[in-house]
């Protein structure tokens, strides 16, 4: 393990703990996924309320729902940020932060009841995520440019 770490630039470091911190975020939002449910009477194993047997279901389904995606990109985000942190760890822990504070305010843009809400501030995850797309292609590019090894 230490041979590894030796390998890794220092400013890794920073990838790995946003990513803690990215986990810390899910926790927060399944939480209040949690209060919602008994808030608004859904319970388990019903993923999302129906409006014809529930008058608040739409403002529970966009606690859902934010929480949702939130699960959705999650991987996508984990993949970019460990793969393109072995180039460009100090970038992509910019992006990463970046990131992380446009989920909360997605979700807490989505939880208002209002959809639209997600966007205002929480729509800067994409280009976040655009920019860790980047930073892995280059990742991959010099991966490949790199002189053959025998």
């Amino acid at each position: 393990m230490t041979k590894l770490i030796e390998l890794l630039p220092k400013e890794y470091g920073f990838v790995v703990i946003i990513l803690v911190l990215y986990c810390f975020l899910n926790f927060y939002i399944t939480f209040h996924v949690g209060k919602a449910r008994k808030k608004y009477n859904v319970f388990y194993p019903t993923l999302y309320a129906s409006e014809s047997e529930n008058k608040d279901a739409k403002l529970f389904n966009c606690v859902q729902r934010g929480h949702q995606n939130s699960l959705e990109t999650m991987p996508i985000f984990f993949m970019l940020m460990i793969l393109g942190g072995f180039k460009h760890p100090s970038i992509c822990a910019v992006l990463g932060i970046v990131y992380t504070v446009a989920r909360y305010f997605y979700f807490t843009g989505y939880a208002t009841g209002e959809p639209k809400n997600r966007i205002k501030l929480g729509g800067f995850f994409m280009p976040a995520l655009l920019g860790l797309m980047l930073c892995t292609l280059s990742c991959g590019w010099s991966l490949l440019n790199q002189p053959a090894s025998h």
